[in-house]
């Protein structure tokens, strides 16, 4: 009888003790051991050593387009004034006629138009003693050293063999010089003047452009020859091909020089 009370007072306190027990609040370790309450970031983990960071390119800058290459256009000059043409007053006084019209178109200062027949002939007679050949003529050397030694040079005498390129060489000279060109016609037997010209595209531009008409001083006009028809009115416009057929290949040994067969020209030089 005396167990049984007992028995039942310790399992009281054994419920007593596990009630006790649960009442305990729990306590964590680190707020036991610090006192302090744990902080907390808000920056992004950093990035893995590892881990490439990106780059930003930057972009390109845009293409310029190139502008389209300048289109030939037609181009005119002309030295030619009214007045400028003076005849041949002989079959024989081509290149002294020649002469005055270059000076003409040269002047620009009015010291007065070489027209008279007195001085034709004493620039025939310049001419001729400044040419050696067999044809007691003047040849285009001493045209070019009378042109000279008169102060409307410097002026020198040129063989082109292709007949395109005299034709260019001649108007790029006009162009450079602002000076008239001498062509020797009709295989050496006559001359006239270029005083100027129309081309495809400007000479100062394109360097290929291209001669479509030749402005021709026939001093011999109105008149011509048999064989190589009649000479142009003064000022005339002509065609490369209508030019050709009195502007030909003049041979070198005709007239004993050392000059290469070619298209002859006693052109402007450009002073130095």
């Amino acid at each position: 009888m005396i167990g049984a009370p007992l028995r039942r007072l310790l399992i009281w306190v054994v419920i007593l003790a596990t009630l006790l027990s649960a009442c305990t609040p729990a306590t964590r370790l680190d707020e036991t051991t610090t006192g302090q309450p744990i902080q907390t970031s808000s920056a992004p983990p950093a990035a893995p050593a590892d881990v490439p960071v990106p780059r930003l390119t930057p972009s390109p800058a845009p293409t310029s387009i190139p502008a389209p290459p300048p289109v030939p256009q037609a181009f005119a000059l002309n030295l030619y004034r009214e007045g400028d043409f003076v005849p041949q007053y002989t079959f024989e006084w081509c290149v002294a006629a020649s002469i005055q019209i270059m000076h003409n178109l040269i002047d620009d200062a009015g010291a007065g138009t070489w027209t008279d027949s007195a001085q034709q002939g004493e620039l025939w007679e310049m001419a001729r003693a400044r040419s050696f050949n067999s044809f007691n003529g003047a040849n285009p050397l001493g045209w070019a050293q009378v042109l000279n030694e008169l102060g409307m040079g410097p002026y020198a005498v040129v063989s082109v063999a292709d007949y395109g390129e005299a034709l260019r060489t001649a108007a790029r000279a006009i162009a450079e010089t602002e000076r008239p060109v001498g062509l020797v016609l009709w295989r050496g037997r006559h001359v006239s003047v270029m005083s100027g010209f129309e081309s495809l595209g400007d000479p100062d531009q394109f360097p290929e452009f291209s001669v479509t008409g030749i402005r021709v001083q026939d001093p011999l006009y109105p008149y011509g020859g048999v064989q190589w028809g009649p000479s142009p009115a003064p000022n005339s416009l002509l065609t490369p091909e209508q030019l050709a057929t009195q502007f030909v290949v003049r041979e070198p040994r005709r007239w004993s020089t050392d000059i290469p067969t070619g298209y002859l020209l006693v052109l402007p030089v450009a002073k130095a």
